[in-house]
């Protein structure tokens, strides 16, 4: 596994946010084009990044299909459970305020966790991907990513009950998708809306609907007036992550395969659900957007320059290839390796 801890966090007891990668990525790739590294130097919160090894899954996705993998005290969700452990007593990680959340295959990931270990995280988030229980083999996974597995809400509800010991409160989940994703059907977002819907013991219609960055943002809040639901449409987007990359406070991330810039950025947003986007720690929000943003802007021009260059026909660029490169490398410097998968 990965995680990286800004050298202040922001107060003893501080959050921390684990990230679940999408298939053929990387920790390290994912934490750069989704920008929780800049978030987490601006707010002062750690991260845990998980790493999913090819001899686990040959698409490097987490199995989040497998009863093996997906059970209490069992195969990834627990080692996952167990990299959280280590993050909280090794970094005085304050318990209520543990998060998780994940890009397809690890959205569908951050919805096991959500279910198998309620009692651990105070909420989660999932993009583009699919509700807790809906496939326990490789044809059911399918099936449920290209045609959708409906259920009734309350057996979905039954299956995050089903999975633990757990009666509440229960974690609050934010959920984003793209109206015309290919990969994971927009459906899959409903149903997971219903199964929470249905944990928290909600109405179906959101108590409130809103534009947010030019975007649909749905909300559902409990009986004490507290948003436990949110969910979030992007109706032209495909298979990824929601960036909005700029200077601002709501801007950070770099543009790539399934990381989209659609101008609203999902990190930023989940983390203010979360309630971690409070005033920035000392001077490092600044140094942030401004890393954010130079970096954002090269890594554009190097894959604009790279793409105009295999349309041409000329050879690559190493200008372009070395800066992609460094920018991994200075990522990588910077998140400390402990025990993998």
């Amino acid at each position: 596994m990965f995680k990286y801890v800004p050298p202040v966090l922001a107060r003893p007891n501080s959050a921390l946010v684990v990230v679940l990668h999408g298939c053929t990525q990387t920790a390290a790739g994912y934490d750069l084009g989704a920008g929780w590294s800049t978030l987490a130097d601006r707010y002062g919160f750690a991260l845990l990044l998980p790493q999913q090894r090819a001899s686990n899954n040959p698409k490097k996705g987490f199995n989040w299909f497998l009863p093996g993998d997906i059970g209490r005290g069992k195969g990834e969700a627990l080692s996952i459970r167990q990299m959280v452990e280590t993050m909280i007593i090794e970094h005085k990680i304050d318990r209520s305020r543990v998060f998780v959340n994940g890009l397809s295959a690890g959205g569908a990931m951050a919805a096991v966790m959500l279910a198998t270990y309620p009692e651990l995280f105070a909420a989660g988030a999932v993009i583009a991907g699919l509700p807790f229980g809906t496939a326990a083999n490789v044809k059911e996974a399918f099936e449920s990513m290209f045609h959708v597995r409906a259920r009734p809400a309350h057996e979905w509800g039954d299956l995050v009950r089903s999975a633990s010991r757990h009666r509440g409160p229960w974690p609050r989940i934010s959920v984003w998708h793209g109206g015309a994703d290919p990969v994971v059907k927009r459906e899959n977002a409903d149903q997971t809306v219903k199964q929470w819907i249905d944990v928290h013991g909600l109405d179906h219609e959101p108590t409130m609907v809103e534009t947010v960055d030019g975007y649909p943002r749905q909300v559902w809040r409990n009986r004490a007036g507290h948003n436990v639901i949110e969910a979030y449409t992007i109706p032209s987007m495909a298979h990824g992550t929601p960036l909005a990359t700029g200077s601002s406070d709501k801007h950070c991330g770099v543009p790539g395969a399934f990381l989209l810039e659609v101008g609203i950025s999902s990190s930023y947003h989940i983390a203010k659900f979360w309630g971690l986007t409070g005033h920035p720690h000392n001077s490092r929000g600044k140094f942030a957007r401004w890393r954010c943003s130079a970096r954002a802007s090269a890594a554009r021009e190097a894959v604009v320059e790279a793409d105009l260059r295999r349309k041409s026909g000329a050879k690559p660029s190493p200008r372009s290839s070395s800066f992609l490169r460094a920018a991994l490398v200075r990522l990588m410097n910077r998140l400390r390796t402990q025990l993998s998968l």
